[in-house]
């Protein structure tokens, strides 16, 4: 019991280093460094939660596949010398406003709940609750329109990053008078025939 309860704080005070750590931090990579650790300290917490297939996929498809990306993508566009925005933008006076107005809203939730649960063991579930299983059928049922819109935005995102990376990059379509050859040709001249 006591060594759950170390690991709980030692996992979100590293999930809260790697927050802050991916805003705080100006260099890109060092940034997506930053969020891969607090992937990792949220899959701990997760195990904490006896969450496992949770745990597994948040360190699989997370810190995984998707920080590889992040890392190729950080490679390939690279930093950017350009601040974001004026020195003396709007956005920094008015950050620490949203950011104080945030932490009023979570302290008030936070002392609102009263806090009961803390001692209690949680509601009892079934043996399959978190299955790969049960959350498979959970996902292709109840949960089908949120599964593939969040699937779709992640394709979109995808093809947008590509797409602002070339352009960024100064790779546009050449044109040097040679015809080019799409698949959308090729399958026309199939279809004509």
């Amino acid at each position: 019991m006591l060594f759950e309860q170390l690991l709980f704080f030692v996992a979100g005070l590293g999930a809260l280093a790697g927050a802050l750590g991916v805003v705080l931090i100006r260099n890109p990579f060092y940034s997506v460094l930053s969020l891969v650790a607090h992937l990792i300290s949220l899959a701990l917490l997760f195990l904490l939660l006896r969450a496992e297939f949770m745990a597994a996929a948040q360190v699989v498809i997370y810190a995984g596949a998707v920080m590889v990306l992040y890392v190729f993508v950080v490679a390939y566009v690279g930093g950017s010398d350009e601040p974001l925005g004026p020195e003396g933008g709007p956005l920094r006076r008015i950050g620490p406003l949203f950011a104080g107005v945030l932490f009023l809203e979570l302290a008030i939730a936070v002392v609102g709940s009263s806090l009961d649960a803390l001692d209690s063991t949680g509601p009892e579930v079934g043996a399959s609750f978190g299955s790969p299983g049960e959350i498979g059928r959970l996902l292709l049922t109840k949960f089908l329109l949120p599964f593939e819109a969040a699937s779709f935005l992640l394709l979109v995102a995808a093809v947008g990053a590509v797409v602002l990376a070339r352009k960024r990059r100064g790779l546009e379509e050449p044109d040097d008078g040679v015809p080019t050859l799409s698949v959308a040709d090729v399958l026309r001249e199939e279809g004509a025939r």
